[in-house]
């Protein structure tokens, strides 16, 4: 057989390979498009934050700031920078309420972020094939299918974050210097838009600067000056316009408590998971730290890992991993590329080797990511021919999560059992989950979990909440985690019986009504004067 023809089987073999490999990253993202449409027909909250981003996108399509007093009525305030709800408000004014605005919005923005990972490898490789992979093993990440066609802003951050990566990277290879200064001046926009749709956008924003000071320390520190001059301008102005509310529940109210375990337990899951290109992304970063000179994806990605620590927050979680993902694939793809250069015209057989380790490596990695509905003609058929545990709906390497299953008809009917108990009675409700108020057209009270951040501060005094508590003067509490500060639990255990328990995506959630024999012990509140009590446009019932 000569070389020609030898060369020829090998090429074929390997281009099969990469086709299978390709077939089941496809895959993956058929079961996330499946997942995403399941949530943008289902009106209610599927994770628990999800309804008081809605609420936001509400006030400002209203023109209102969402940053406000809570020890007052509504007792509300978002913790969140504005951007991702600025892009959901127009349409939140068009079309009233709905979570699928946001979950587009959301979803959308994944898939940008897939794009770019694959054109910053296409980029530095000019290969297709690898590039795809690369771009749709971001997608694959259990991580990212999870919470990425979420009503959440973080993978809009994540978009704008590597956006303003792949912008930066060899910039200091430009000549011309108008052009270098319009691709860092483009480069700080999208890093003050990715602060300013969440704070956690800080690890990037200094990933960049360190880069920039690697390359050319006097643009570092002029242009990191322009950037702090900008974002504190738009910081005081929006703290002014809310007599000090920014701030204090932006940043103030964020010192939360850290747990170790969490951490340490995420991280092991995030590793385990994505192995593969890990150590890839791991093994060029070194590799250009000893034998070449780092580029922006390496310092990029050390940063994120380090910015991972993080995730042991309370509150925080898997999406705190998102960023080195997407740097991770970044990196694993470039990688792959020069192991096949390193060998290419020196050691053919080692080339080969190169070439086939691609594929099989990206079909490793997608062996470790195994997540999909077991049920249907479609998918139930995959699971079966895959081997995967019968007895529920939904499978997910991560183990049991209730986040990844697609909502059902009665996750739906469930929901609309728990907002009728809000329709029922004509005074105001409080449920830690906000879409069954919107549903019932009733103004959101409360978000607990940011009264829980500002009570364990000493920022949140309760005596206001807990005197409409103690009235009575709501008609229903809705709890799911008990979420809210102590005081205020301990005076709904008192003037609230439990009057039923629905479950919902996973989730029991307890229904209480007035203790018709409860007696309260502290004077009435304020009566609301002219409210209107309602955060909806009309019924607000369709969220799909």
């Amino acid at each position: 057989m000569s070389r020609e023809t030898s060369d020829s089987g090998i090429e074929t073999a390997v281009n099969v390979l990469i086709a299978l490999a390709l077939a089941i990253y496809l895959a993956y993202l058929a079961v996330y498009v499946n997942y995403a449409v399941a949530l943008f027909g289902f009106p209610f909250d599927y994770d628990q934050g999800e309804g008081f981003e809605l609420v936001d996108s509400i006030l400002l399509s209203r023109g209102e700031w969402p940053y406000r007093s809570v020890e007052e009525y509504p007792f509300y305030s978002s913790n969140y920078p504005p951007l991702f709800h600025i892009f959901a408000a127009p349409f939140v004014l068009v079309f009233g309420p709905r979570y699928w605005i946001g979950r587009a919005l959301s979803f959308l923005a994944t898939l940008i972020n897939a794009a770019l990972i694959g054109y910053a490898v296409w980029r530095e490789t000019r290969d297709r094939k690898l590039s795809a992979l690369s771009g749709l093993a971001f997608l694959a990440s259990n991580y990212v299918y999870h919470v990425g066609p979420l009503f959440r802003q973080h993978m809009t951050m994540v978009m704008f974050e590597t956006a303003a990566i792949v912008t930066i990277h060899r910039f200091d290879e430009i000549q011309s210097v108008i052009r270098r200064c319009k691709v860092i001046l483009l480069g700080l926009l999208l890093l003050l838009a990715a602060g300013y749709t969440k704070q956690l956008a800080v690890i990037t924003v200094a990933a960049f600067f360190g880069y920039m000071f690697l390359r050319r320390p006097k643009s570092a520190v002029v242009y990191g000056l322009i950037l702090a001059v900008v974002a504190g301008i738009i910081f005081i102005w929006i703290d002014l316009a809310t007599d000090g509310a920014w701030s204090l529940n932006i940043i103030t109210a964020n010192y939360n408590e850290y747990i170790v375990g969490q951490f340490l337990g995420l991280a092991r899951q995030w590793f385990l998971l994505h192995r593969v290109i890990l150590l890839l992304a791991a093994g060029l970063a070194l590799y250009e730290l000893y034998f070449d000179r780092l580029s922006v994806y390496s310092v990029w990605f050390a940063f994120a890992v380090a910015g991972n620590t993080l995730a042991g927050k309370w509150g925080a979680g898997e999406s705190y991993f998102a960023t080195s993902i997407a740097a991770a694939c970044i990196l694993a793809g470039i990688a792959l590329h020069k192991l096949i250069g390193l060998f290419e015209g020196k050691a053919r057989k080692f080339a080969w080797v190169a070439r086939f380790a691609v594929p099989i490596l990206f079909i490793i990695q997608a062996g470790y990511l195994v997540h999909m509905p077991t049920y249907g003609p479609i998918f139930g058929s995959l699971a079966d021919l895959l081997g995967l545990p019968d007895g529920g709906e939904y499978y997910d390497s991560v183990g049991y999560t209730q986040i990844g299953r697609p909502p059902t008809r009665a996750d739906t009917e469930a929901g609309v059992r728990i907002a009728g108990y809000i329709e029922s009675d004509p005074r105001p409700a409080m449920s830690e989950d906000a879409g069954f108020s919107i549903y019932a057209g009733r103004e959101v009270v409360g978000n607990p979990t940011q009264l829980l951040n500002l009570y364990n501060n000493g920022l949140f005094d309760p005596t206001e909440m807990v005197r409409w508590i103690d009235n009575q003067m709501f008609g229903v509490v809705i709890l799911r985690a008990q979420f809210y500060p102590p005081p205020v639990l301990d005076a709904i255990g008192a003037a609230y019986d439990e009057v039923a328990r629905i479950e919902m995506n996973g989730f029991e959630y307890i229904i209480m009504r007035p203790d018709p024999d409860y007696e309260p012990q502290v004077s009435p509140p304020e009566p609301m004067g002219g409210r209107s009590g309602r955060h909806g446009h009309g019924d607000g019932r369709d969220g799909g």
